[in-house]
């Protein structure tokens, strides 16, 4: 026969797994109108306590105990895809020191200064199109004046 003690962890525990499933940790995703997908991650922490004693009776073996079990879920970052492929994971609260901070930050610093190098290649090379095409009706010009006055 099964001591009571494992009832009650049995029941405690079933209890448990019905609260925390994968579900809890790595959210439902949410898609916004734009296509973004949004996805919740989190943290499952659970304590879980029991405890039992026989009491001595003369007329029959008596038994005493209880449980008990306590689950905090805290949301830790989300998971951010872009409907242009694009994964990003957004931690929540600040980081631990400001040093981490920078080097977490220093990924996305590298892309903006990548797009604004080749922003101002682009203007660059535009601009120099407009004054080669500008260069070359002036020259034409020179010629058509040139030749008008050797006649």
């Amino acid at each position: 026969m099964a001591h009571a003690i494992e009832g009650i962890l049995g029941v405690s525990m079933e209890k448990i797994r019905e609260m925390v499933d994968v579900n809890t940790i790595i959210g439902e995703p949410i898609t916004s109108p734009e296509g973004t997908t949004v996805i919740p991650v989190s943290k499952v922490s659970f304590g879980f306590a029991s405890g039992g004693t026989d009491l001595p009776v003369q007329a029959a073996e008596k038994f005493a105990g209880g449980s008990g079990a306590g689950v905090t879920v805290k949301p830790v970052a989300f998971i951010v895809i872009k409907n242009d492929g694009d994964v990003k994971l957004m931690e929540m609260g600040a980081s631990s020191s400001p040093i981490e901070g920078v080097i977490d930050a220093i990924p996305g610093i590298v892309e903006k200064i990548k797009a604004f190098i080749a922003d101002k290649k682009a203007a660059k090379a535009e601009k120099s199109g407009k004054s080669d095409k500008a260069d070359a009706k002036f020259s034409d010009a020179t010629a058509d004046v040139s030749e008008m006055t050797e006649e």
